[in-house]
Protein backbone atom coordinates (compact mmCIF):
# COMPACT_ATOMS: atom_id res chain seq x y z
CA UNK A 1 0.00 0.00 0.00
CA UNK A 2 1.43 3.35 -0.90
CA UNK A 3 2.45 5.83 1.79
CA UNK A 4 0.88 9.39 1.62
CA UNK A 5 3.89 12.08 1.03
CA UNK A 6 5.37 13.31 4.17
CA UNK A 7 4.38 17.25 4.81
CA UNK A 8 8.28 17.70 4.80
CA UNK A 9 8.42 16.24 0.82
CA UNK A 10 5.43 18.55 0.14
CA UNK A 11 6.86 21.40 1.28
CA UNK A 12 10.20 20.63 -0.40
CA UNK A 13 8.20 20.38 -3.51
CA UNK A 14 5.96 23.28 -3.30
CA UNK A 15 9.85 25.34 -2.53
CA UNK A 16 11.19 23.81 -5.48
CA UNK A 17 8.53 24.59 -7.72
CA UNK A 18 8.20 28.36 -6.29
CA UNK A 19 11.92 28.85 -7.04
CA UNK A 20 11.66 26.86 -10.91
CA UNK A 21 8.60 29.67 -11.42
CA UNK A 22 10.35 32.81 -10.23
CA UNK A 23 13.82 31.84 -12.19
CA UNK A 24 11.14 31.07 -15.11
CA UNK A 25 9.76 35.09 -14.95
CA UNK A 26 13.05 36.94 -14.14
CA UNK A 27 14.88 34.87 -16.99
CA UNK A 28 11.19 35.80 -19.26
CA UNK A 29 12.03 39.46 -18.05
CA UNK A 30 15.61 39.64 -18.80
CA UNK A 31 15.18 37.86 -22.48
CA UNK A 32 12.07 40.79 -22.62
CA UNK A 33 14.59 43.61 -21.19
CA UNK A 34 17.10 41.85 -24.15
CA UNK A 35 15.13 42.05 -27.11
CA UNK A 36 13.76 46.09 -26.30
CA UNK A 37 17.12 47.57 -25.56
CA UNK A 38 19.74 45.57 -28.47
CA UNK A 39 19.96 46.84 -31.70
CA UNK A 40 18.36 44.88 -34.78
CA UNK A 41 21.31 43.49 -36.87
CA UNK A 42 21.89 40.83 -39.14
CA UNK A 43 24.85 38.39 -38.20
CA UNK A 44 28.40 39.85 -38.92
CA UNK A 45 29.33 38.82 -42.09
CA UNK A 46 26.02 38.20 -43.44
CA UNK A 47 22.97 41.01 -44.64
CA UNK A 48 20.11 41.32 -45.98
CA UNK A 49 19.05 42.02 -49.82
CA UNK A 50 16.14 44.53 -50.65
CA UNK A 51 14.53 44.38 -53.87
CA UNK A 52 16.85 46.31 -56.19
CA UNK A 53 19.59 44.31 -54.98
CA UNK A 54 17.79 40.88 -55.55
CA UNK A 55 16.56 42.06 -59.03
CA UNK A 56 20.27 42.56 -60.21
CA UNK A 57 21.66 39.67 -58.54
CA UNK A 58 19.05 37.39 -60.52
CA UNK A 59 19.82 39.77 -63.81
CA UNK A 60 23.73 38.53 -62.58
CA UNK A 61 22.55 34.62 -62.19
CA UNK A 62 20.90 34.92 -65.18
CA UNK A 63 23.74 35.90 -67.59
CA UNK A 64 25.98 33.00 -65.08
CA UNK A 65 23.29 30.27 -65.51
CA UNK A 66 22.36 30.62 -69.51
CA UNK A 67 26.32 30.05 -69.79
CA UNK A 68 26.43 27.13 -67.90
CA UNK A 69 22.93 25.79 -69.73
CA UNK A 70 24.72 26.59 -73.41
CA UNK A 71 27.34 23.99 -71.87
CA UNK A 72 24.72 21.51 -71.57
CA UNK A 73 25.31 21.39 -67.69
CA UNK A 74 22.04 19.80 -65.61
CA UNK A 75 21.71 21.53 -62.52
CA UNK A 76 21.64 19.36 -58.73
CA UNK A 77 21.13 20.33 -55.09
CA UNK A 78 22.60 19.17 -51.93
CA UNK A 79 21.75 19.71 -48.22
CA UNK A 80 23.11 23.44 -46.82
CA UNK A 81 24.32 20.67 -43.94
CA UNK A 82 26.84 18.06 -43.95
CA UNK A 83 28.33 15.67 -41.86
CA UNK A 84 31.43 16.91 -40.11
CA UNK A 85 33.52 14.23 -41.13
CA UNK A 86 32.43 15.08 -44.91
CA UNK A 87 34.02 18.05 -45.01
CA UNK A 88 37.11 17.66 -42.78
CA UNK A 89 40.29 17.25 -44.02
CA UNK A 90 39.46 18.84 -47.86
CA UNK A 91 40.14 22.37 -47.39
CA UNK A 92 44.07 22.89 -45.89
CA UNK A 93 44.59 25.20 -43.87
CA UNK A 94 41.09 27.00 -44.28
CA UNK A 95 39.96 23.97 -42.77
CA UNK A 96 39.44 26.87 -39.55
CA UNK A 97 37.03 28.26 -41.46
CA UNK A 98 34.40 25.61 -41.54
CA UNK A 99 31.08 26.43 -39.43
CA UNK A 100 30.93 23.49 -37.12
CA UNK A 101 27.65 22.49 -35.29
CA UNK A 102 26.64 21.31 -31.87
CA UNK A 103 25.81 17.92 -31.79
CA UNK A 104 22.21 17.14 -32.96
CA UNK A 105 21.08 14.54 -31.68
CA UNK A 106 23.73 12.05 -32.28
CA UNK A 107 25.22 13.47 -35.34
CA UNK A 108 28.20 15.49 -35.80
CA UNK A 109 27.51 18.56 -38.83
CA UNK A 110 29.11 20.84 -40.19
CA UNK A 111 27.36 24.35 -42.98
CA UNK A 112 28.64 23.15 -46.34
CA UNK A 113 32.15 25.54 -47.35
CA UNK A 114 31.64 25.06 -51.04
CA UNK A 115 29.66 23.07 -53.47
CA UNK A 116 32.34 20.96 -54.68
CA UNK A 117 32.80 18.60 -51.59
CA UNK A 118 29.11 18.12 -51.54
CA UNK A 119 28.99 17.69 -55.09
CA UNK A 120 31.74 13.97 -55.06
CA UNK A 121 30.16 13.13 -52.22
CA UNK A 122 26.94 12.58 -53.82
CA UNK A 123 28.58 11.33 -57.24
CA UNK A 124 29.90 8.44 -54.12
CA UNK A 125 27.11 7.89 -52.93
CA UNK A 126 24.95 7.63 -56.17
CA UNK A 127 27.68 5.83 -58.10
CA UNK A 128 27.80 8.65 -60.60
CA UNK A 129 30.54 8.01 -63.14
CA UNK A 130 29.68 11.24 -65.61
CA UNK A 131 27.86 13.83 -65.33
CA UNK A 132 27.87 17.53 -66.64
CA UNK A 133 26.42 19.23 -63.59
CA UNK A 134 25.78 23.29 -62.39
CA UNK A 135 24.73 24.19 -58.66
CA UNK A 136 24.01 27.91 -57.46
CA UNK A 137 23.46 27.78 -53.87
CA UNK A 138 24.78 29.07 -50.18
CA UNK A 139 27.75 28.19 -49.12
CA UNK A 140 29.34 29.18 -45.37
CA UNK A 141 32.59 30.32 -44.27
CA UNK A 142 34.06 31.62 -40.45
CA UNK A 143 36.08 34.23 -42.06
CA UNK A 144 36.60 37.61 -41.31
CA UNK A 145 34.37 39.42 -43.50
CA UNK A 146 35.48 42.50 -46.14
CA UNK A 147 31.58 43.52 -47.33
CA UNK A 148 33.46 46.69 -49.58
CA UNK A 149 35.17 43.66 -51.38
CA UNK A 150 32.22 41.24 -51.36
CA UNK A 151 34.08 38.68 -48.82
CA UNK A 152 30.90 37.80 -46.46
CA UNK A 153 30.34 34.77 -43.93
CA UNK A 154 27.05 33.80 -46.22
CA UNK A 155 27.23 33.65 -49.56
CA UNK A 156 26.52 32.37 -52.79
CA UNK A 157 28.57 30.55 -55.25
CA UNK A 158 27.81 29.00 -58.76
CA UNK A 159 29.77 25.96 -59.84
CA UNK A 160 30.00 24.32 -63.26
CA UNK A 161 31.75 20.53 -62.80
CA UNK A 162 32.72 17.65 -65.24
CA UNK A 163 32.94 14.57 -64.14
CA UNK A 164 33.77 11.34 -65.80
CA UNK A 165 36.72 9.56 -67.76
CA UNK A 166 37.53 11.70 -70.68
CA UNK A 167 40.75 12.28 -72.82
CA UNK A 168 43.16 14.99 -71.51
CA UNK A 169 42.50 18.04 -71.16
CA UNK A 170 39.21 18.72 -73.25
CA UNK A 171 36.57 19.29 -70.35
CA UNK A 172 39.74 21.41 -68.70
CA UNK A 173 39.62 23.59 -71.73
CA UNK A 174 35.59 23.98 -71.56
CA UNK A 175 35.86 25.40 -68.10
CA UNK A 176 37.88 28.07 -69.19
CA UNK A 177 36.17 28.74 -72.12
CA UNK A 178 33.32 29.03 -69.60
CA UNK A 179 35.28 31.83 -67.00
CA UNK A 180 35.96 33.55 -70.23
CA UNK A 181 32.00 34.05 -71.55
CA UNK A 182 30.85 34.50 -68.58
CA UNK A 183 33.31 37.88 -67.48
CA UNK A 184 32.87 38.63 -71.44
CA UNK A 185 28.85 38.79 -71.13
CA UNK A 186 28.88 40.55 -67.98
CA UNK A 187 31.50 43.16 -69.24
CA UNK A 188 33.07 44.28 -66.37
CA UNK A 189 36.34 45.62 -68.13
CA UNK A 190 39.88 44.04 -68.36
CA UNK A 191 40.71 40.30 -66.81
CA UNK A 192 43.09 37.75 -67.00
CA UNK A 193 42.58 34.07 -66.20
CA UNK A 194 45.74 32.50 -64.59
CA UNK A 195 46.73 28.61 -65.08
CA UNK A 196 48.80 26.55 -63.15
CA UNK A 197 49.16 22.67 -62.37
CA UNK A 198 49.55 21.04 -58.77
CA UNK A 199 51.57 18.57 -60.56
CA UNK A 200 53.85 21.44 -61.74
CA UNK A 201 53.96 23.08 -58.65
CA UNK A 202 54.96 19.89 -56.61
CA UNK A 203 57.68 18.72 -58.84
CA UNK A 204 59.01 22.66 -58.10
CA UNK A 205 58.63 21.82 -54.71
CA UNK A 206 59.98 18.22 -55.18
CA UNK A 207 63.57 19.61 -56.78
CA UNK A 208 63.81 22.16 -54.31
CA UNK A 209 64.20 19.35 -51.47
CA UNK A 210 60.80 19.90 -49.88
CA UNK A 211 59.71 16.87 -48.13
CA UNK A 212 55.86 15.64 -49.21
CA UNK A 213 54.47 16.39 -46.06
CA UNK A 214 55.07 19.70 -46.60
CA UNK A 215 53.70 20.17 -49.70
CA UNK A 216 50.40 21.77 -48.95
CA UNK A 217 50.77 24.19 -46.25
CA UNK A 218 54.15 25.69 -48.74
CA UNK A 219 51.35 25.73 -51.22
CA UNK A 220 49.08 27.48 -49.50
CA UNK A 221 52.13 29.59 -48.74
CA UNK A 222 53.02 30.35 -52.49
CA UNK A 223 49.34 31.26 -52.86
CA UNK A 224 49.63 34.30 -51.30
CA UNK A 225 52.23 35.51 -53.96
CA UNK A 226 49.67 37.59 -55.41
CA UNK A 227 48.86 39.80 -52.41
CA UNK A 228 52.40 40.33 -50.71
CA UNK A 229 55.82 40.79 -52.45
CA UNK A 230 57.94 37.44 -53.11
CA UNK A 231 60.42 38.66 -49.99
CA UNK A 232 57.36 38.06 -47.26
CA UNK A 233 56.61 34.92 -49.05
CA UNK A 234 59.43 33.77 -48.19
CA UNK A 235 60.08 34.60 -45.15
CA UNK A 236 56.81 33.01 -43.84
CA UNK A 237 58.05 29.85 -45.56
CA UNK A 238 61.63 30.29 -43.53
CA UNK A 239 60.33 31.48 -40.46
CA UNK A 240 56.72 30.35 -40.33
CA UNK A 241 57.09 26.61 -42.18
CA UNK A 242 60.95 25.67 -41.76
CA UNK A 243 62.00 25.55 -44.82
CA UNK A 244 65.68 26.30 -45.32
CA UNK A 245 66.96 29.77 -47.33
CA UNK A 246 68.25 28.00 -50.11
CA UNK A 247 64.61 25.96 -50.28
CA UNK A 248 62.98 29.34 -50.28
CA UNK A 249 65.02 30.72 -53.14
CA UNK A 250 64.60 27.86 -55.56
CA UNK A 251 61.59 27.71 -54.99
CA UNK A 252 61.34 31.54 -55.35
CA UNK A 253 63.33 31.09 -59.44
CA UNK A 254 60.10 29.07 -60.64
CA UNK A 255 56.94 30.63 -58.54
CA UNK A 256 57.85 34.17 -60.01
CA UNK A 257 57.75 33.37 -63.53
CA UNK A 258 54.29 33.67 -65.77
CA UNK A 259 53.98 33.34 -69.74
CA UNK A 260 52.83 31.65 -72.10
CA UNK A 261 53.44 28.32 -74.48
CA UNK A 262 57.20 29.77 -74.73
CA UNK A 263 57.26 29.51 -70.65
CA UNK A 264 56.21 25.88 -71.05
CA UNK A 265 58.54 25.10 -73.73
CA UNK A 266 61.16 26.58 -71.83
CA UNK A 267 60.28 24.85 -68.71
CA UNK A 268 59.90 21.26 -70.80
CA UNK A 269 63.85 21.63 -71.76
CA UNK A 270 64.50 23.12 -67.80
CA UNK A 271 67.43 20.55 -66.72
CA UNK A 272 65.90 19.62 -63.33
CA UNK A 273 62.18 20.13 -63.87
CA UNK A 274 61.82 18.16 -66.92
CA UNK A 275 63.43 15.52 -64.69
CA UNK A 276 61.09 15.33 -62.36
CA UNK A 277 57.83 12.87 -63.64
CA UNK A 278 55.17 14.99 -62.46
CA UNK A 279 56.08 18.31 -63.41
CA UNK A 280 56.74 16.62 -66.93
CA UNK A 281 53.08 15.52 -66.98
CA UNK A 282 51.30 18.36 -65.86
CA UNK A 283 53.87 20.36 -68.47
CA UNK A 284 52.87 18.04 -71.19
CA UNK A 285 49.05 18.45 -70.31
CA UNK A 286 49.91 22.20 -70.05
CA UNK A 287 50.81 22.58 -73.35
CA UNK A 288 47.81 20.55 -74.69
CA UNK A 289 45.56 22.84 -72.51
CA UNK A 290 47.23 25.84 -74.55
CA UNK A 291 46.80 24.11 -78.26
CA UNK A 292 43.45 23.94 -77.55
CA UNK A 293 42.89 27.38 -75.75
CA UNK A 294 44.34 29.15 -79.18
CA UNK A 295 41.43 26.92 -81.00
CA UNK A 296 39.08 28.79 -78.57
CA UNK A 297 40.70 32.09 -79.49
CA UNK A 298 40.86 32.97 -75.91
CA UNK A 299 44.72 32.91 -75.15
CA UNK A 300 45.12 36.57 -75.30
CA UNK A 301 43.21 36.48 -71.76
CA UNK A 302 45.29 33.35 -70.39
CA UNK A 303 48.68 33.33 -68.31
CA UNK A 304 50.67 30.52 -67.41
CA UNK A 305 51.65 31.39 -64.17
CA UNK A 306 53.81 29.12 -61.71
CA UNK A 307 52.30 31.60 -58.24
CA UNK A 308 49.55 30.23 -58.40
CA UNK A 309 48.77 27.10 -55.53
CA UNK A 310 45.10 27.12 -54.81
CA UNK A 311 45.50 26.29 -51.35
CA UNK A 312 42.64 23.65 -51.18
CA UNK A 313 44.14 20.04 -50.72
CA UNK A 314 41.77 18.53 -53.33
CA UNK A 315 43.37 19.64 -56.50
CA UNK A 316 45.40 17.38 -58.44
CA UNK A 317 45.91 18.94 -61.96
CA UNK A 318 45.08 21.62 -63.56
CA UNK A 319 44.24 25.10 -61.46
CA UNK A 320 43.09 28.28 -62.97
CA UNK A 321 41.95 31.66 -61.19
CA UNK A 322 40.20 34.66 -62.99
CA UNK A 323 41.38 38.17 -61.50
CA UNK A 324 40.12 41.47 -62.86
CA UNK A 325 42.56 44.06 -64.18
CA UNK A 326 42.57 47.65 -62.80
CA UNK A 327 41.19 50.13 -64.81
CA UNK A 328 42.25 54.01 -65.12
CA UNK A 329 39.40 56.55 -64.75
CA UNK A 330 36.72 54.05 -64.13
CA UNK A 331 34.06 55.12 -61.31
CA UNK A 332 34.31 51.47 -59.59
CA UNK A 333 36.95 51.68 -56.76
CA UNK A 334 39.87 50.00 -57.63
CA UNK A 335 39.33 46.76 -59.21
CA UNK A 336 42.53 44.98 -57.75
CA UNK A 337 40.94 45.05 -54.05
CA UNK A 338 38.18 42.93 -55.50
CA UNK A 339 40.27 39.72 -55.73
CA UNK A 340 39.35 36.94 -58.01
CA UNK A 341 36.16 36.30 -59.19
CA UNK A 342 36.23 33.00 -60.49
CA UNK A 343 38.45 29.60 -59.86
CA UNK A 344 38.44 25.96 -59.73
CA UNK A 345 40.64 23.34 -61.11
CA UNK A 346 40.91 19.17 -61.48
CA UNK A 347 40.49 17.11 -58.51
CA UNK A 348 40.71 13.48 -59.86
CA UNK A 349 40.87 12.24 -55.79
CA UNK A 350 38.08 13.75 -54.21
CA UNK A 351 35.69 11.31 -55.18
CA UNK A 352 37.27 8.28 -54.56
CA UNK A 353 37.55 9.83 -50.93
CA UNK A 354 34.21 9.21 -50.07
CA UNK A 355 34.11 5.47 -52.24
CA UNK A 356 33.90 2.53 -49.34
CA UNK A 357 36.41 1.10 -52.68
CA UNK A 358 38.10 3.90 -53.35
CA UNK A 359 37.12 4.07 -57.10
CA UNK A 360 38.02 7.41 -58.40
CA UNK A 361 35.95 9.70 -61.08
CA UNK A 362 37.79 12.41 -62.44
CA UNK A 363 36.36 16.10 -62.02
CA UNK A 364 37.06 18.89 -63.24
CA UNK A 365 35.11 22.39 -62.34
CA UNK A 366 35.13 26.41 -62.08
CA UNK A 367 33.61 28.25 -59.41
CA UNK A 368 32.15 31.76 -59.87
CA UNK A 369 32.98 34.37 -57.15
CA UNK A 370 29.59 35.88 -57.50
CA UNK A 371 29.23 38.21 -54.60
CA UNK A 372 32.65 39.88 -55.91
CA UNK A 373 31.29 40.33 -59.08
CA UNK A 374 28.16 41.60 -57.75
CA UNK A 375 30.16 44.34 -55.27
CA UNK A 376 31.14 45.55 -58.72
CA UNK A 377 27.94 45.76 -60.09
CA UNK A 378 26.28 47.13 -57.32
CA UNK A 379 28.88 49.79 -57.39
CA UNK A 380 29.01 50.67 -60.94
CA UNK A 381 24.93 51.16 -60.51
CA UNK A 382 24.99 53.50 -58.51
CA UNK A 383 28.17 55.56 -59.68
CA UNK A 384 25.77 55.41 -62.79
CA UNK A 385 22.25 56.73 -61.13
CA UNK A 386 20.77 53.83 -62.99
CA UNK A 387 17.61 52.94 -61.57
CA UNK A 388 16.94 48.62 -61.17
CA UNK A 389 13.47 47.85 -61.92
CA UNK A 390 12.52 45.84 -58.85
CA UNK A 391 9.14 44.05 -60.29
CA UNK A 392 8.36 42.48 -63.98
CA UNK A 393 5.19 44.32 -64.35
CA UNK A 394 4.39 44.81 -67.87
CA UNK A 395 0.84 46.75 -67.46
CA UNK A 396 -0.94 48.59 -64.82
CA UNK A 397 -4.71 48.52 -64.65
CA UNK A 398 -6.42 52.19 -64.06
CA UNK A 399 -9.54 53.84 -64.29
CA UNK A 400 -10.03 57.64 -64.97
CA UNK A 401 -13.27 57.93 -63.26
CA UNK A 402 -14.59 56.87 -59.65
CA UNK A 403 -17.15 53.99 -58.77
CA UNK A 404 -15.26 51.70 -61.13
CA UNK A 405 -13.50 49.37 -58.98
CA UNK A 406 -15.25 46.41 -60.81
CA UNK A 407 -14.33 47.65 -63.95
CA UNK A 408 -10.68 46.83 -62.77
CA UNK A 409 -11.48 43.72 -60.77
CA UNK A 410 -12.93 42.11 -64.35
CA UNK A 411 -10.17 43.07 -66.53
CA UNK A 412 -6.88 42.87 -64.09
CA UNK A 413 -8.40 38.91 -63.89
CA UNK A 414 -8.99 38.55 -67.82
CA UNK A 415 -5.32 40.08 -68.33
CA UNK A 416 -3.73 37.53 -65.45
CA UNK A 417 -5.88 34.76 -66.73
CA UNK A 418 -3.79 35.38 -70.37
CA UNK A 419 -0.14 35.52 -68.74
CA UNK A 420 0.28 38.98 -68.70
CA UNK A 421 1.98 40.68 -65.42
CA UNK A 422 -0.34 43.05 -64.26
CA UNK A 423 -0.81 45.35 -61.18
CA UNK A 424 -3.58 48.00 -59.80
CA UNK A 425 -3.40 49.78 -57.03
CA UNK A 426 -5.40 49.23 -53.70
CA UNK A 427 -7.79 51.92 -53.29
CA UNK A 428 -11.46 51.94 -54.56
CA UNK A 429 -11.29 55.06 -56.42
CA UNK A 430 -7.21 56.37 -57.03
CA UNK A 431 -7.21 59.48 -59.07
CA UNK A 432 -5.82 59.02 -62.52
CA UNK A 433 -2.74 61.11 -61.89
CA UNK A 434 -1.61 58.64 -58.81
CA UNK A 435 -1.96 55.79 -60.82
CA UNK A 436 0.02 57.32 -63.66
CA UNK A 437 2.80 58.31 -60.96
CA UNK A 438 3.01 54.74 -59.54
CA UNK A 439 3.64 53.50 -63.04
CA UNK A 440 6.65 56.30 -63.53
CA UNK A 441 7.85 55.28 -60.00
CA UNK A 442 7.68 51.40 -60.86
CA UNK A 443 9.02 51.67 -64.70
CA UNK A 444 5.77 49.90 -65.87
CA UNK A 445 5.58 50.80 -69.35
CA UNK A 446 2.23 50.44 -70.16
CA UNK A 447 -1.74 51.51 -68.55
CA UNK A 448 -4.40 50.11 -69.23
CA UNK A 449 -7.10 52.59 -69.05
CA UNK A 450 -10.96 51.86 -68.76
CA UNK A 451 -13.57 54.25 -68.43
CA UNK A 452 -17.22 55.04 -68.82
CA UNK A 453 -16.60 55.88 -72.32
CA UNK A 454 -14.04 52.40 -73.12
CA UNK A 455 -16.30 50.16 -71.27
CA UNK A 456 -19.60 51.44 -73.67
CA UNK A 457 -17.14 51.63 -76.67
CA UNK A 458 -16.16 47.65 -75.90
CA UNK A 459 -12.62 48.87 -75.52
CA UNK A 460 -9.61 49.83 -73.70
CA UNK A 461 -7.09 53.04 -73.43
CA UNK A 462 -3.72 51.60 -73.93
CA UNK A 463 -0.70 54.15 -72.31
CA UNK A 464 2.72 54.29 -73.09
CA UNK A 465 4.02 55.92 -69.48
CA UNK A 466 7.02 56.95 -71.13
CA UNK A 467 5.80 58.51 -74.44
CA UNK A 468 2.33 59.45 -73.03
CA UNK A 469 1.02 58.28 -76.49
CA UNK A 470 -2.62 56.77 -75.94
CA UNK A 471 -4.67 54.18 -78.47
CA UNK A 472 -7.59 52.27 -78.18
CA UNK A 473 -7.51 48.58 -78.19
CA UNK A 474 -10.43 45.78 -78.57
CA UNK A 475 -10.85 44.39 -75.67
CA UNK A 476 -10.56 41.09 -76.94
CA UNK A 477 -6.84 42.04 -78.54
CA UNK A 478 -5.27 43.56 -75.29
CA UNK A 479 -3.21 40.81 -74.05
CA UNK A 480 -1.52 40.41 -77.59
CA UNK A 481 -1.16 43.94 -77.51
CA UNK A 482 0.55 44.19 -74.90
CA UNK A 483 2.88 41.25 -75.90
CA UNK A 484 3.54 42.82 -79.44
CA UNK A 485 4.64 45.79 -77.81
CA UNK A 486 6.87 44.12 -75.07
CA UNK A 487 8.52 42.10 -77.07
CA UNK A 488 12.68 42.27 -76.97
Amino acid sequence: MLRPPSLLLLLTRCSAARRFLSASRQGQGQGQGRAVGSVLKTPKGTRDHPPAQVALRERLLGTVVACFKRHGAAAIDTPVLELRETLMGKYGDNAKLVYELQDQGGELLALRYDLTVPFARYLAMNKITNIKRYHVAKVYRRDNPATTRGRYREFYQCDFDIAGQFDPMLPDAECLKIVHEILSDLQLGDFLIKVNDRRILNGVLAICGIPESKFITTCSTIDKLDKVPWEEVKNEMVGGKGLSPEAADCIGEYVQLHGGLDLIEQLLQDPKLSQNKLAKEGLGDMKLLFEYLTLFGITGKISFDLSLARGLDYYTGVIFEAVLLQQENDHVEDLVGIGSVAGGGRYDGLVGMFDPKGRKVPCVGVSIGIERIFSILEQRVKASGEKVRTTETQVLVATPQKRLLSARLKLISELWDAGIKAEMLYKKDPTLLKQLQYCESMGIPLAAIIGEQELSDGVVKLRDVATREEVDIPREGLPDEIRRRLEP
